[in-house]
């Protein structure tokens, strides 16, 4: 009985099989998303060498977006300053992942590159410093091939039908940053961080220069220093 429930039973995938399905259809997402870059990036006047050198060079997902956002607002050092902000979050990412990158400081600086939410979720996953360095360099390198395939979609879509106003990408901007944001939003304590600084950014945004609002959302953080009661007490 014991043998044949033994023959019954499926043998589980590989690791680096199943690992590969996991990023492969979270690669199918991020195409999407950075077709929706490339396509409001157009549409806001970047040119064509820019774009694909943000999504290059910079690669920072929803940094990306925010910034193209500042940019065509005339706030370009807003941009700055939001994208540094945005990605400050990579500094303990990359205290988590320093097994895994390696002790050769090419492979520091490139891994440093490739370092996302995304990849760092893979990577926390699977025990064991070799689990976590392999799902690390293959959700690196996929990914970053997904996000900028995805870009140069965007880019050659929207430069097909025109004016890209006209299909509504301007609703992309939100909506690829709400699409990075819901995972996040799991949490009790980050949704009202996230409501807090929303709020602040509404009120603020018809006295303010573009740009500025978004900056000072991040008062919404502040949340985390009232007393534990009073966060956890219902709405």
């Amino acid at each position: 009985m014991r043998t044949a429930e033994r023959t019954a039973t499926p043998e589980p995938a590989p690791p680096t099989r199943a690992l590969l399905r996991d990023i492969g259809a979270i690669a199918i997402a991020i195409v999407a998303v950075g077709a929706s870059f490339g396509a409001v990036a157009l549409a806001a006047g970047l040119p064509v060498p820019a774009i694909v050198a943000l999504s290059t060079l910079l690669y920072a997902g929803g940094a990306q977006f925010v910034a193209v956002g500042l940019i065509a607002a005339g706030s370009p050092v807003a941009a700055v300053f939001a994208g540094l902000l945005l990605n400050a979050r990579h500094l303990p990412f990359g205290l988590a992942l320093g097994d895994a990158l390696g002790r050769r400081w090419w492979r520091r600086l490139l891994g440093s590159h490739l370092l996302t939410d995304e990849v760092t979720a893979f990577a926390l996953a699977q025990p064991g410093r070799a689990g976590r360095r392999r799902a690390f360099w293959l959700a690196g390198t996929i990914l970053f091939v997904a996000w900028n395939v995805g870009t140069l979609l965007g880019v050659l879509l929207a430069s097909r039908v025109g004016d890209p106003n006209r299909l509504g990408l301007d609703a992309a901007f939100p909506a690829g940053l709400l699409a990075l944001l819901l995972p996040s939003l799991r949490e009790p304590e980050t949704r009202r961080v996230a409501l807090a600084g929303a709020a602040v950014a509404l009120l603020v945004t018809p006295f303010l220069p573009a740009g500025l609002p978004v900056l000072l959302a991040l008062t919404g953080l502040a949340v985390l220093l009232l007393p534990r009661r009073t966060r956890e007490r219902p709405c």
